[in-house]
């Protein structure tokens, strides 16, 4: 080997051999990174951050939802999570009546915490490398698929097995492309009640102004209880469930924070592409992310126009705009970081020594020369397909509400009468949140979109017959306006008679669901036969070259991607300067929140208990040595999707901050992270303390916590 293709290799490898900052590591494998962390900081072990067998901090990490992260802030099941995390349960239980979106909602009793139906936590038990017993055998099958079916086979067998043993849930996922697999068992509480949480002037304060953008003011949590039964094991709602005692919980440091302390994000990431060839990256930078920008342009105009009319609408599309706002915006600032960083660009270079490094060994060559050129011959074939793929998803199957009622009224005819009952509560939930007028203009925007970007479609049996060429918005306006679809009573007319010949005739003589019946059928057809054609192989491709990767970097540190899995991540406070010339420092004091309450924008709204603690400098011993209060900051920790809720760690392993969000500068973050600008936002745990303690007066919670002062 020359020392010219050695050089070239060490440059190839330094981007996975990730420094502190970056890098979600799984909390087993610790031994590799606690030297760093104390040398950072840190005063703990790794026995300390996870341990089977005493209590640790997983034990105080929850699952939130399936979506976000909570964790344990009291011995009796008192836990904090993101009010975002939160906030499809708070728009749940609000009404005109009794608004506890803009009022916010406290329980001055255990009696008046509000329980939340669907709402779960998970709690992780354990995490056992399981990678021979799954990949057991396949070593002498030749195709993709056979591998795949001889894995799904043994990863049931093995969670079967755990499951018996432990008494516990057993689930496998697969790391590194599925190279690497991890049993994890859990246990799942699914009475979790609404405790507490500010009104949305304090938990979204900045609203879509300030989302993804720092420096930020927002007390972005909420607080929830878990309950058990009287065994302290998961149990369904019940009167009789007493408050869950948790094996551990977080003190709550309020002595400040400085620039510079480590910091520690424990909490479940969901999903990063780490190691993604040039092509996919392609894909998303020019084609994926603007075309999902572009199509919720138009659905997030739509539900602002109608949300300012009243507040019933309003109230009904506050979490539905949320949910669609927030990647709508990363997106955008993906877009902007992939290309400052131009990693295209990088990631061809990295291909590039690669394929240096394969070619110098003959048997490297032959296990991993088609590599490149696989891809090189797929992706021109995948691309126009995912293109389709994402416009079906975001136009259709996300984008409208009437979708999501075809889905339940096709499932109809299929239930067993002992589902009847559960399919009339479904069909109310459907209608809940619903406004025929909000859905129609969204579903017509949306479709006729569809149809416009993608004209072979609309060109084509049977949506040439459905959608006439000639004013198509007015056609699919009265197909929706007159579909049972969009009628509450009409659909719980079906549902008490699924199987009867005239909800059959129904179902064929409306044109409405004809059409979202030809979509999804054609929607079928290209995902079963193309999509998912190349798409495997793809995969298949994508697992042999992170396996080449970990190769290549044997005996370095080399994360694996998010996979919603428990991860440790660790910095430490710092500031950053988004563009040339503008340098952020790490934190925000309460004073920020009245200089952008006086610019008279809504999102900056500021109610007038808060005005007044702000006005007599109220802080209480939550002031810092400036006299003010500090409300949020910044740290090096790598996150993403999912890590909202987690809590930020200091070097002794209490609580000091809640992190939701990103700053927009580093959003790029899940593809390609960029040490420099990427920070994650945290809630100062001292504002949230000041707000439960002052700003709600609930001082019985409070009395819970442990407070290091």
């Amino acid at each position: 080997m020359t020392k010219q293709i050695a050089f070239s290799f060490l440059l190839f490898i330094l981007p996975f051999a990730s420094g502190a900052r970056e890098g979600m590591w799984i909390p087993t494998l610790l031994e590799q990174n606690i030297a760093e962390m104390q040398a950072m900081g840190f005063e703990l072990t790794e026995e300390d951050i996870y341990s089977v067998n005493q209590s640790s901090m997983k034990d105080a990490i929850v699952h939130f939802g399936g979506g976000c992260t909570g964790e344990l802030i009291s011995a009796e099941g008192l836990l904090v999570t993101n009010y975002h995390c939160g906030y499809s349960e708070i728009q749940s239980h609000s009404s005109v009546e009794n608004d506890y979106l803009t009022n916010g909602f406290w329980a001055s009793s255990r009696n008046e915490e509000l329980p939340n139906k669907g709402l779960s936590v998970t709690f992780l038990i354990s995490i056992e490398d399981v990678t021979d017993k799954v990949l057991d055998g396949t070593g002498k099958l030749a195709s993709p698929a056979s591998v795949d079916s001889l894995v799904a086979i043994n990863m049931e067998i093995i969670k079967r097995d755990a499951k018996e043993k432990s008494g516990y849930d057993a689930n496998i996922k697969p790391f590194y492309e599925g190279n690497q697999f991890y049993l994890f068992l859990t246990e799942t509480f699914t009475d979790v009640r609404l405790v507490g949480a500010p009104p949305s002037s304090i938990g979204k304060f900045g609203g879509d102004t300030d989302n993804w953008v720092w420096p930020r003011h927002t007390g972005d949590f909420s607080l929830f209880r878990i309950y058990a039964g009287k065994d302290n094991k998961p149990a369904n709602y019940s009167p009789e469930n007493i408050p869950y005692a948790p094996r551990s919980f977080f003190p709550i440091d309020i002595t400040g924070i400085e620039e510079g302390d480590f910091t520690m994000v424990f909490g479940y990431p969901g999903t990063t592409q780490q190691y993604l060839p040039s092509h996919e990256v392609k894909i998303i930078l020019e084609d994926t992310d603007p075309d999902r920008v572009a199509i919720r342009d138009i659905k997030l105009d739509i539900l602002e126009r109608h949300m300012e009319k009243d507040d019933e609408t309003r109230i009904k599309y506050a979490a539905k705009h949320a949910s669609t706002s927030n990647s709508w915006k990363k997106w955008q600032g993906e877009i902007i970081g992939l290309k400052r960083l131009k990693t295209i660009e990088s990631k061809k270079e990295e291909e590039k020594e690669f394929a240096q490094w394969v070619a110098s060994d003959t048997i490297r060559n032959e296990k991993f020369g088609n590599i490149l050129p696989g891809f090189d011959s797929l992706y021109p074939i995948f691309t126009p397909i995912s293109k389709a793929y994402t416009y079906y998803l975001e136009c259709i199957y996300r984008g409208t509400d009437v979708f999501r009622n075809f889905q339940f009224a096709e499932k109809v005819g299929s239930m067993a009468s002992t589902q009847q009952e559960v399919t009339m509560a479904n069909i109310e939930d459907l209608f809940k949140d619903y406004s025929k007028e909000v859905d129609c203009e969204v579903f017509v925007k949306l479709t006729s979109k569809y149809f416009e970007d993608l004209p072979n479609l609309a060109n084509t049996p049977p949506f040439a017959g459905i959608i006439s060429q000639k004013d198509v918005e007015k056609k699919l306006r009265n197909l929706y306006m007159k579909s049972f679809l969009c009628d509450k009573k009409s659909m719980l007319a079906m549902a008490a008679n699924p199987s009867s010949a005239k909800t059959k005739q129904k179902k064929e003589a409306d044109e409405l669901y004809r059409l979202l019946e030809a979509l999804k059928q054609n929607f079928s057809s290209i995902t079963n036969i193309e999509y998912w054609d190349v798409k495997q192989q793809l995969n298949a491709l994508q697992k042999r070259y992170v396996n080449a990767l970990l190769e290549l970097n044997l005996g370095k540190q080399m994360y694996p991607d998010a996979n919603s899995t428990l991860r440790v991540s660790y910095g430490k406070v710092e500031g950053f300067e988004p563009r040339n010339g503008v340098k952020f420092r790490h934190y925000t004091t309460i004073d920020g929140i009245a200089e952008k309450a006086a610019l008279g924008i809504d999102d900056y709204h500021i109610d007038t208990k808060l005005q007044e603690l702000i006005t007599k400098k109220d802080f209480g011993r939550y002031v810092a040595t400036d006299g003010t209060l500090p409300v949020c900051f910044t740290a090096s920790n790598h996150t993403t999707g999912g890590n909202s809720g987690s809590p930020v760690i200091n070097a002794k392993g209490h609580l000091v901050g809640i992190n939701f969000d990103r700053c927009w500068e580093g959003t790029m973050s899940d593809i390609d992270f960029d040490p420099e600008k990427c920070r994650n936002i945290s809630l100062d745990m001292r504002y949230m303390l000041f707000i439960i303690e002052k700003y709600a007066g609930s001082s019985h919670l409070m009395s819970e916590m442990k407070i290091i002062e």
